[in-house]
């Protein structure tokens, strides 16, 4: 088991090393196998920790609180499976979608380091490794971002790395006083001496400063503006890896460090966090509703449904907390999905702007029809697993009287559905404009290994909407795990509690 807990490091480090190999297709080849294969462990460690509790290896066996702990609970265990499978499955559609030249730039190297960066995020048991793991996660995640130095990329690139850079300074500091208040970064020691303070006042400030720091990772209103800059400018296989993953590891931070360590303070907080979910929300919607580019339209999405895990972190019950990471692992496939159909109505169209698409309902229906699956879940239509984690938030809210953020979702949600009809209309719907017709490659056809990932992220949207309960009870376990963290504090501090 301890093996087990360092390779989603290792793997995604080996695709890094392979930037010392001259040949690309060589580096290409061992990036999907290390990515393959990290799928697998991170399926592995799921069911593990579904079956036998948390895991933790002490590194360097020095004991916790002093050395660094790599700590698998429930809710590491279902973000580390699906951050693996999306990882595969944008390593696939780059294999056939990224250009050669791009791919010179060590783009697959720069992939690895980006995947170790999430993975080790949602592994360390450390808010000072938690810190390195999120400035490896910038390092790379900025040059791909620009590999191709267009404008729009340098511009959307200086503006994700500035606001990042300040996210990530407010976290050292907040770090550092932590630090100084309770003599340890260890988060299991954390939460054991945070819920034996009795004065919340400077945990109230620190629970802010993180906040803060993690609400710039995540695109919470009003920290949101780099995203809309920049998410639409790389190739669209980073833009989906992207959309993904990135803004959910400051959701998840949250989840980890001011559920867990500070749920006294955040209880002084929940108001004003309801009121960045809503503004979240609503901002988020009005700005993919507004748009007539389609990676810009998903983009906002991406703020829209940040809203609603906040919402779960305002509402700070175990059934909002359950919907919370039900809704997570929905947002984290839809949205990966539909920046796929994205890329390919690309290729086969040579453009992103709605006006100039059209058509592709006949020109290609399976396409199409994933898109449908895809849009249905994210605006949340039953029996796609958006419904569940949608309504699960829904009657959390209503069973404790917040009926205004209630409102605010079921509002949203309409919007959502709004926007998904617009594209339906532009891109599937209606004939190609004829003045737009050079644009187009009429005969393009999309291959089995563009189509493939998306097909397998859809079918898993599916699954998990009509086979619901196995995704209940994993989310219900992690939501219990962060609320209640006894087993976590316990196996990392107590010896012979964890593996």
């Amino acid at each position: 088991m301890q093996i087990l807990l360092v390779l989603p490091l290792i793997l995604p480090l080996l695709i890094g090393c392979s930037a010392l190999i001259r040949f690309r297709n060589i580096r290409q080849t061992v990036a999907l196998i290390c990515l393959f294969l990290n799928m697998l462990v991170c399926l592995l460690l799921l069911v593990e920790t579904h079956l036998y509790g948390v895991q933790v290896v002490q590194s360097g066996g020095v004991i916790a609180p002093y050395g660094i702990s790599l700590v698998v609970d429930s809710l590491t265990g279902v973000m580390l499976a699906i951050s693996g499978i999306i990882g595969f499955a944008v390593g696939i559609f780059s294999a056939a979608t990224i250009a050669a030249n791009h791919q010179r730039f060590a783009y697959y190297p720069l992939f690895g380091f980006l995947m170790m960066g999430i993975n080790f995020a949602f592994i360390t048991g450390d808010l000072f490794t938690l810190y390195v793991a999120f400035e490896v996660m910038l390092m790379a995640s900025f040059v791909l971002l620009t590999v191709g130095g267009e404008r729009s990329q340098i511009e959307g690139g200086l503006k994700y790395v500035t606001l990042n850079l300040i996210s990530s300074t407010i976290f050292l500091i907040a770090a550092g006083l932590t630090y100084a208040v309770a003599g340890t970064l260890n988060m299991a020691h954390l939460a054991a001496i945070m819920a034996e303070q009795p004065s919340p006042g400077i945990g109230t400030v620190l629970a802010a400063l993180f906040l803060i720091a993690f609400g710039i990772k995540a695109a919470m209103f009003p920290l949101f503006f780099w995203l809309p800059a920049s998410y639409h400018t790389p190739p669209i296989a980073v833009t989906a890896l992207f959309g993904g993953l990135l803004t959910k590891v400051g959701i998840y931070s949250m989840w980890r460090v001011l559920v867990m360590i500070f749920p006294q303070e955040l209880a002084y907080l929940q108001p004003l966090i309801l009121v960045l979910a809503a503004l979240t929300m609503i901002i988020g919607v009005l700005g993919a509703v507004a748009q007539t580019e389609f990676r810009r339209l998903l983009s906002f999405h991406i703020i829209s449904q940040i809203g609603y895990l906040l919402m779960a972190i305002g509402l700070l019950t175990v059934d909002s907390m359950t919907g919370a990471v039900f809704f997570m692992v929905h947002v984290i496939l839809a949205k990966t999905a539909l920046f796929f159909v994205s890329g390919l109505a690309y290729e086969l169209e040579g453009t992103y702007k709605l006006k100039k698409l059209g058509g592709l309902s006949k020109r290609a229906p399976g396409l199409a029809l994933l898109f449908l699956f895809a849009a249905f879940s994210l605006a949340g239509f039953p029996p796609f697993s958006g419904f569940w984690g949608k309504l699960l938030l829904i009657r959390s809210g209503l069973e404790i009287g917040q009926y205004v953020i209630v409102a605010i979702a079921l509002a949203v949600s309409l919007l959502t559905t709004y926007s998904m009809l617009k594209i339906w209309t532009e891109v599937f719907w209606k004939p190609l404009p004829k003045q737009d017709t050079e644009l187009a490659s009429p005969h393009k056809r999309l291959s089995p290994l563009m189509l493939a990932p998306v097909g397998v992220l859809v079918g898993l949207i599916i699954a998990i909407g009509v086979f619901a309960e196995p995704m209940y009870q994993l989310s219900e376990a992690a939501a219990v795990g962060v609320i209640s963290p006894v087993s976590y504090i316990e196996a990392v501090l107590l010896p012979g509690t964890g593996e």
